[in-house]
């Protein structure tokens, strides 16, 4: 579903922000990318999801490389960044369906998905509020629920549980098993070892933008925890 080969980014002031990165996230993978600040995660991000250009090597999402059909990547792609942005002036209603008109979703999904994602994360009675009143935690639920309506066939998360109270984040983590069980992918980057020790089955570990270790989660914990694994490679 995402292939990183030999993936770089270098900026124009010459920082490398990653370097000869490859990884394999295949169909029903929740593959957890972590890394300290300043690693090269988010930069990885936002080169998956066309933000970022790729100075070498390539990206390819369910076969197609990102720097042949950007606009097609981003077609089948969902992206929530760690601290999304959203319109204000908006209704949580309104937002979903900008959303949803942008990526061509019928009337009969979007009131399906919509109604399905925001009862379960109990944000349904606020979706005719505007979106000013909203807290942060809301906001994170909102992009969550807009994500989502779309069927997107790989989610492309940083940070996603940020704001979240532990009713919501342990909703998040039931979508998130489940949208992987139906046939996606997830990779997302997590500073919470805990919760990706407990819900990915793969794992890479970036250091300085350069990959220190990766493979599945029983492979690289053995016999210790994610979070003694991670202090280990960052010493």
């Amino acid at each position: 579903m995402l292939k990183l080969i030999n993936y770089s980014k270098v900026y124009p002031n010459g920082k490398v922000g990653a370097s000869n990165i490859s990884l394999n996230v295949k169909k029903g993978d929740i593959f957890a990318f972590i890394g300290p600040n300043g690693a090269g995660k988010t930069t990885t991000i936002k080169s998956i999801v066309g933000i970022n250009d790729v100075t070498e090597g390539d990206i390819i999402v369910d076969g197609i490389s990102i720097k042949d059909d950007a606009m097609k990547v981003k077609s089948i792609i969902a992206y929530i960044p760690d601290n999304p942005d959203v319109y204000d002036t908006l209704t949580g209603i309104q937002y979903i369906n900008l959303i949803s008109d942008i990526y061509k979703v019928s009337k009969k999904d979007r009131e399906e998905l919509t109604n399905k994602y925001s009862e379960l994360l109990g944000l349904k009675d606020e979706l005719n509020n505007p979106i000013s009143n909203y807290s942060h935690g809301m906001r994170q639920k909102l992009v969550i629920i807009a994500s989502l309506v779309h069927r997107p066939k790989l989610l492309v998360l940083d940070e996603p549980f940020v704001g979240l109270d532990p009713k919501a984040s342990y909703v998040v983590k039931e979508i998130m098993k489940e949208f992987c069980k139906q046939g996606g992918a997830i990779f997302f980057s997590t500073h919470v070892l805990e919760v990706a020790e407990k819900l990915c089955n793969k794992v890479a570990i970036i250091k300085n933008g350069k990959i220190v270790k990766s493979g599945s989660m029983a492979e690289i914990k053995k016999d210790k925890s994610l979070e003694e694994v991670f202090l280990e490679t960052n010493k």
